[in-house]
């Protein structure tokens, strides 16, 4: 049997973390979490230690100290799944806005479909996102077709931050030359994996937006994005030196 990581990054998820990990513990395959948390006030890093005491072979945690950025977040995970040699590494929000049932057919797209990422996609099969206002909406789905146009990688969520990655695509990846830390890291990691010649797929999925804690998105997040993406169409990318 393959070995799953689940990488859950927290900041103030008290009201969703202890939730999201007995959703994922409760699935078939036996997926391992690990929590990057950034220093939350509220109390997450306390839920998640007490946790550990009842899944210790199956629940991890790494504590930073303040908010460092999504990106520095994952990519510190992606060299935990390496060193620990998972065969699959998966990024999931702690706030059921992926529904974790996903995650089986996420790993189903890179088992039994061939793929070396997989992509939980919003906009594969037209727009598939709840609760969101129509002005993010809009922002998010245009700013997919903008990476298409710009970069020319044929994938229609570029941004989603659903993701799972076969250890052959991470172990590839120079994760020490990733620059962008906000969302624009999510369009970095693919456009990276598909110059380098991995196969993506796009699994299609529902987004629904969180019902407890709040958002953490920001403005700066997409102007990071949009100037990385034309950066990123003048580099180039060279596996890892294993």
């Amino acid at each position: 049997m393959s070995e799953k990581l689940v990488i859950i990054p927290t900041y103030n998820e008290k009201e969703n973390i202890e939730k999201i990990i007995r959703k994922v513990f409760s699935l078939k395959g036996c997926f391992h979490v690990l929590v990057i948390e950034d220093g939350s006030p509220d109390g997450t890093a306390s839920i998640v230690r007490l946790l550990m005491g009842e899944f210790p072979d199956r629940l991890f945690m790494i504590e930073r100290s303040g908010k460092q950025g999504l990106g520095t977040a994952y990519l510190r995970g992606f060299e935990w799944s390496l060193e620990k040699g998972y065969d699959y590494t998966f990024e999931m929000d702690a706030d059921f806005s992926h529904n974790p049932d996903d995650l089986l057919r996420l790993l189903d797209a890179c088992e039994a479909g061939g793929a070396d990422v997989s992509v939980g996609s919003r906009y594969c099969k037209g727009i598939s996102v709840i609760n969101w206002p129509i002005g993010r909406v809009l922002i998010s789905y245009f700013a997919s077709v903008y990476v298409r146009k710009v970069l020319g990688m044929r994938i229609y969520d570029s941004t989603a931050g659903f993701v799972c990655y076969s250890r052959k695509a991470l172990s590839t990846i120079d994760l020490s030359k990733v620059r962008m830390v906000g969302y624009g890291f999510q369009i970095e990691m693919k456009y990276t994996a598909w110059k380098l010649g991995f196969k993506i797929a796009e699994v299609p999925i529902i987004f629904t937006d969180r019902t407890e804690g709040t958002s953490k998105m920001s403005g700066g997040i997409f102007g990071e994005a949009f100037w990385g993406v034309l950066a990123m169409r003048l580099r180039k990318f060279s596996p890892r030196r294993q």
